[in-house]
C-alpha cells in the first residue's frame, strides 16, 4: 500500500512538472521573454508550484496555523487555476497555428491576455462557487412505501469534506440548508471528514443543530479511512449522528441500509456484505447509503430500492467530469431509474484539492418520496 502512494505521488508530480513546463514554454513564446534572468526567476517559480500541493499538504499535517491553512488554501488554488490556464492555452495555441496557416496580423499578446484573464475570472467564480452549495429538490418512487412516509423529505448530503478548507461556517450553513427542508431523516454518504488532523470539535456542536425527526444516518467514504476511523467514530459518540457500519436501520418501516468503504489496504466482498444483510431488508420499502455509485448490478439484483451516492464530485473542476463519466459508466452524478431501482448520485457540497467548482454546482439534495 505505502509503495502504491508513492507511486501515485511520484507520477502525479511528474504530470504536474510537464504542465507546468507547458505553461512556462508557451509564456515564452507568447510573451516574447528572452531575457535568461527572467526566465529562470519564471522556471524556479514553476518549479516550486510544481510541488507547492504536497509541500502544504505535508506543512498542514505536521501543524494547523493560519500561515498553513493559507499555503494549503493558495496551493489548492494554484491546482484549480492552472487547468484553467491550460485550457486557455490550448485556445491561445490554436490562434497561433492560425495566424501561421493564415498569415493573420492577429496580436497574440492580447489574445493571451485576454484569455489567462478569463481563466482566472473562472477560476475566482470556481470558488465562490464551492462555498456556496445549493439546495436541489427531486421526487422519487419507492414501491410499497408505508402512506406515513408518503410525500415526506429525505435530505442527503454528501462529500462536505470538513477539515482545513471547510470548516464550522461552511458546516453551519449547509445545516441551515438542511433544517429549512424540514426533512424526516437526513443521511451523510460519506466524506463527512476531509481526511486530516485538526481541531474538529465544532463538527458536534454544528451537527447537533440538525433538526431530523426520525434521525440523521451515517458512512463512511475514503476519506475517513484516510482520517482513521477510531477518530471519526469518537467525534461522531458526541453527536445524534448514527452510523451505519454494514447493518440496516428500520425507520417507521422504511429500511435504511448502511454499507460503510472499505478500509484502507482491504478488499471489501460488496456481494457477501449484502447477502448478509438481505435478510433485514428484501422485500421491503428501502433505502441503501453507498458512498461510490459503482456495483450497480449487484446492488439493483439485490433488492435496493433507492440508493444514495456520492464521491465522484461529478469531476469538481472542469473537464474531469467526463473522466468520472467515463470511470463510473455514466453513473456519475444525477438521478437513474432501472425498473424498481433508482439511483441518485450527488456530486457533493465540498471540495477536496482545488477549493473550487468550476465543473458543476455544489448541492444538498432534498428528496421528496412517494
Amino acid at each position: 500500500m505505502a509503495a502504491q502512494v508513492v507511486i501515485f505521488i511520484v507520477l502525479a508530480i511528474l504530470i504536474l512538472f510537464g504542465a507546468h513546463y507547458f505553461l512556462y514554454l508557451s509564456l515564452i513564446n507568447f510573451f516574447s521573454i528572452v531575457n535568461t534572468h527572467y526566465k529562470k526567476i519564471l522556471l524556479a517559480a514553476f518549479s516550486f508550484l510544481t510541488l507547492s500541493f504536497v509541500l502544504s499538504t505535508l506543512l498542514i499535517y505536521w501543524r494547523e496555523n493560519i500561515f498553513t491553512r493559507f499555503f494549503y488554501f493558495i496551493s489548492g488554488f494554484w491546482l484549480g487555476l492552472l487547468v484553467n490556464l491550460l485550457i486557455a492555452l490550448v485556445v491561445i495555441w490554436a490562434f497561433f497555428w492560425a495566424k501561421k496557416i493564415f498569415n493573420s496580423d492577429s496580436n497574440l499578446l492580447f489574445i493571451g491576455v485576454i484569455f489567462f484573464s478569463l481563466a482566472f475570472i473562472y477560476s475566482v467564480y470556481g470558488v465562490w462557487n464551492g462555498f456556496n452549495p445549493q439546495a436541489k429538490n427531486i421526487t422519487v418512487n419507492i414501491p410499497n412505501l408505508p402512506e406515513s412516509w408518503k410525500n415526506k423529505k429525505i435530505v442527503q448530503i454528501s462529500d462536505l469534506h470538513i477539515g482545513h478548507i471547510h470548516k464550522k461556517k461552511f458546516l453551519d450553513g449547509i445545516i441551515e440548508k438542511v433544517n429549512s427542508a424540514q426533512p424526516e431523516i437526513v443521511v451523510i454518504t460519506g466524506d463527512l471528514f476531509d481526511g486530516m488532523d485538526g481541531n474538529l470539535d465544532y463538527i458536534a456542536d454544528s451537527t447537533n443543530k440538525i433538526r431530523a425527526e426520525k434521525g440523521v444516518f451515517f458512512i463512511t467514504g475514503n476519506h475517513e479511512t484516510y482520517f482513521g476511523l477510531d477518530k471519526v467514530y469518537e467525534i461522531l459518540k458526541k453527536t445524534k449522528i448514527n452510523p451505519l457500519y454494514d447493518r440496516v436501520a428500520d425507520v417507521g418501516g422504511l429500511k435504511i441500509i448502511g454499507i460503510s468503504y472499505p478500509e484502507r489496504g482491504a478488499n471489501k466482498n460488496l456481494a457477501e456484505t449484502i447477502g448478509r444483510l438481505k435478510k433485514d431488508f428484501y422485500g421491503q420499502p428501502n433505502i441503501l447509503l453507498y458512498h461510490s455509485p459503482s456495483n450497480i448490478d449487484l446492488i439493483r439484483e439485490s433488492g435496493v430500492n433507492l440508493q444514495l451516492s456520492g464521491h465522484t464530485h461529478k469531476g469538481q473542476v472542469f473537464p474531469f467530469g467526463y473522466i468520472t463519466k467515463m470511470i463510473f459508466k455514466g453513473y456519475d452524478y444525477g438521478l437513474y431509474k432501472i425498473g424498481e431501482y433508482t439511483l441518485y448520485s450527488s456530486c457533493g457540497a465540498g471540495t477536496w484539492g482545488p477549493p473550487m467548482r468550476t465543473g458543476n454546482k455544489p448541492e444538498v439534495m432534498v428528496i421528496t418520496l412517494e
